[in-house]
């Protein structure tokens, strides 16, 4: 039997494995090329635009790490120095609760999972590698989109809320996007932690040219999450290492420590610097499986930096952060140190269910909360907080 709470529980994270025609099954025609499955010594790769993506290891998710696999190495540490193969030992078959939402209804009942968020797995992929061409990441996302709600609906049952992504490079097609998920059902939609790509660069999401799309989702009063994701972070790693690839699911000692919770921390200190927060003071925004642990210095080298230029900014940042951001951090971070400073309304528990790097058991993560919890906290941060941001089951 799996570990169950007595009161509902909402994930903020969990995962879909998309199937093989994903990215490509409303892909419109003159796009075709851009995403290609191939054969590469028996294996099935995913390649986009001409290059081959080794992101995931098995893009059809046939077969799959167990769900957890990594919970105790996360926790505990690796003291034997096992390789990332020995941590999530045998594979497992994918099962259809991973990619259809009928099946993971009686897989969440099983769990004890009342609600949850339904991120996709190999999504983050995408605008990374087109990068350059913004047009087509537009394209290539809508794809995404429609098959996420062909397949999974973006409000299943009022239980699964599947999370449909919003790219940034073009406004107005960043808006249209929005209106298109919003009319379809989406209780909150993604955005990738990153600098935003465009013709002339990449600049912040937090500038004032995008404040049309900002406003559009203050209107529609809809939670914005901010999903760990290839931020493109291996193009500064590269100036150290070389080139390579941003590879989730590999023991890597350099960007471990170099890159962390960077793109996280980097994201949210774009939203308070550049004024976001403080333009649009309705906006919540969760960052999800990005941890909590980046949280407490963010705060340190904000309160240093609004001390000696306060002018900067049009309020204290750490308030504006305190305000509009919801975190939801893992289970091996301090989370009494976190609720110290953000207090318990604004942490959302999240199990990465069924990632290997996740809770083989989502309701186990009640056993990390801190004993000084009270019931009361325990309950929102099991769940009613993200009811109440997400404006899903409560009166608000």
């Amino acid at each position: 039997m799996a570990r169950t709470c007595d009161f509902p529980v909402f994930d903020a994270d969990n995962h879909l494995y998309e199937t093989r025609d994903s990215f490509t099954r409303y892909l419109p025609e003159k796009y075709k090329g851009a995403i290609q499955y191939v054969e590469i010594d028996g294996r099935t790769k995913i390649m986009v635009r001409g290059t081959v993506s080794d992101y995931i290891p098995n893009p059809t998710f046939d077969v799959v790490a167990r769900p957890g696999a990594q919970e105790e190495y996360f926790r505990k540490g690796n003291p034997e120095g096992k390789s990332y193969r020995e941590i999530v030992g045998e594979p497992m078959r994918s099962i259809p609760a991973f990619k259809e939402p009928g099946p993971r209804l009686e897989l969440m009942d099983e769990l004890g999972v009342d609600r949850t968020l339904m991120f996709p797995t190999l999504a983050s992929l995408l605008e990374e590698r087109m990068r350059d061409d913004p047009e087509l990441i537009h394209a290539a996302i809508h794809s995404l989109n429609q098959w996420l709600h062909e397949v999974w609906t973006f409000n299943y049952h009022d239980r699964i809320f599947t999370t449909p992504v919003i790219t940034l490079p073009i406004v107005e097609k960043a808006i249209e996007e929005l209106e298109w998920v919003l009319e379809r059902g989406a209780k909150t939609v993604l955005i990738r932690p990153a600098p935003v790509p465009g013709y002339g660069g990449s600049r912040s999401f937090a500038y004032p040219e995008f404040d049309p799309f900002w406003q559009r989702v203050v209107d529609a009063d809809i939670l914005v999450t901010m999903h760990a994701s290839d931020s493109g972070y291996s193009r500064w790693l590269a100036e150290w290492q070389g080139p390579s690839e941003f590879l989730p699911f590999r023991l890597d000692s350099f960007r471990m420590m170099a890159q962390g919770k960077r793109p996280a921390e980097d994201a949210a200190a774009a939203l308070t610097c550049h004024g976001l927060l403080t333009r649009f003071p309705q906006l919540r925004i969760a960052f999800v499986e990005n941890g909590a642990d980046w949280v407490l210095p963010l705060f340190e080298h904000l309160e240093d930096t609004y001390r000696k230029m306060p002018q900067a900014f049009g309020e204290d940042p750490v308030d504006a952060f305190k305000r509009n951001i919801f975190i939801s951090p893992f289970h091996e971070d301090n989370l009494e140190a976190i609720a110290g400073a953000l207090g318990t309304d604004h942490i959302l528990f999240g199990s990465d269910y069924p990632h290997p790097e996740g809770l083989a058991e989502p309701c186990s993560y009640i056993d990390h909360l801190p004993k000084s919890f009270s019931q009361e906290d325990v309950e929102k941060i099991m769940g009613g907080n993200l009811a109440r941001i997400m404006r899903v089951g409560v009166t608000v």
